[in-house]
């Protein structure tokens, strides 16, 4: 017999009230098939539960894309799978949908829950890699292009809501920000090597910040470990900023951060670069911007591949959630969807 000592037992960690703080606590939504009457009532709450993600404007994706029974379609950017699950269930029989995502810790839940979801490896091939590879990822499955394609550009909330990723300035975490944290520098050590000039002209084009010269003398070269410690330090260079506006300053920044440690300018680019290619004839495109610097990149390029005859039409302006939508997911209120045809 061992003379160790048994290792202390462990109770479980209680539920901690009807509306526990800490992400780690709201065990229930992480498990929505095991409590789906406190999912429903995050919902309904106009929240998103914890560990998951409300598709926004799908039933404009649907119409914009109009995907039909033995379409290869492609999901850029799959997260959690909402619209997907969506698109699936219009291109049977015989078609088939790519997702792509660069998040290694979120893909393998999502594949695991269309497997689940009866979506096998004939009807859905899931693979990371970020979007600017769309041409290489549908060469390497044997697809001469895509009917439908959809690009959601949007951070899950997934990813916002977990603090150890350090998306969000609502919860204390590490100042990381990355989609891959196995690649790449963290936001922290960006902000250890930019330099002011540099950082002004990113806070300007990555987020429209208008005290991006007091922000930049403040932050550029610093040791910020956490995101409050960013966040603090924000707040005390903008002390005679009203608040609603500092609120949305300290928005801006981590934004801007954001969209520079995940070089998303970049990959959108080339994803609007190569995108009318990877369209079969007829194919359409929908891409969900949540910011100016997205949705003019988008804008400028459907207009530009119109006049050059690369698409037969785009969309005159961008559509935006129904006012019930916005209620229900605050997080849609930013949401621009614009589409073309080949």
């Amino acid at each position: 017999m061992s003379d160790e000592p048994a290792p202390p037992h462990r109770r479980r960690l209680r539920y901690a009230g009807k509306h526990p703080r800490r992400f780690d606590q709201k065990y229930k939504e992480h498990a929505p098939e095991q409590y789906p009457e406190t999912v429903r009532k995050v919902l309904a709450s106009g929240k998103t539960p914890a560990g998951s993600h409300v598709p926004i404007m799908v039933a404009e994706v649907i119409e914009a894309l109009d995907p039909r029974p033995g379409d290869i379609v492609v999901d850029c950017t799959i997260g959690y799978g909402g619209h997907a699950r969506a698109l699936l269930d219009r291109i049977q029989p015989g078609g088939k949908l790519l997702g792509l995502d660069v998040d290694p810790l979120e893909l393998p839940k999502t594949e695991a829950r269309l497997r689940g979801a009866g979506f096998g490896p004939d009807l859905v091939i899931v693979r990371r890699s970020n979007f600017a590879g769309l041409a290489a990822a549908l060469a390497a499955e044997g697809f001469a292009g895509a009917d439908c394609l959809l690009a959601d550009l949007g951070v899950s909330s997934m990813q916002l809501d977990t603090p150890n990723r350090g998306f969000s300035f609502k919860t204390p975490g590490p100042l990381d920000m990355r989609m891959n944290p196995n690649r790449g520098q963290p936001a922290s050590a960006f902000l250890r090597k930019i330099r002011r000039a540099e950082l002004e002209a990113l806070l300007e084009e990555n987020a429209d910040e208008p005290h991006a010269a007091a922000l930049a003398d403040a932050l550029a070269g610093q040791s910020l470990e956490q995101t409050t410690d960013l966040t603090d330090l924000i707040r005390a260079t903008l002390t005679r900023v009203e608040k609603d506006e500092l609120d949305q300053s300290v928005r801006r920044v981590f934004q801007a951060l954001r969209i520079a440690v995940n070089e998303e300018f970049t990959a959108l680019d080339t994803l609007l670069r190569h995108l009318p290619v990877c369209l079969n004839p007829g194919g359409r495109a929908a891409i969900l911007t949540f910011h100016s610097g997205e949705d003019r990149r988008v804008k400028q390029a459907f207009q530009a591949g119109l006049r050059d005859g690369q698409y037969a039409a785009i969309a005159d302006d961008p559509i935006r959630p129904t006012p019930e939508e916005r209620r229900a997911n605050p997080r849609a209120g930013a949401a621009k969807l614009r589409w073309a045809r080949r």
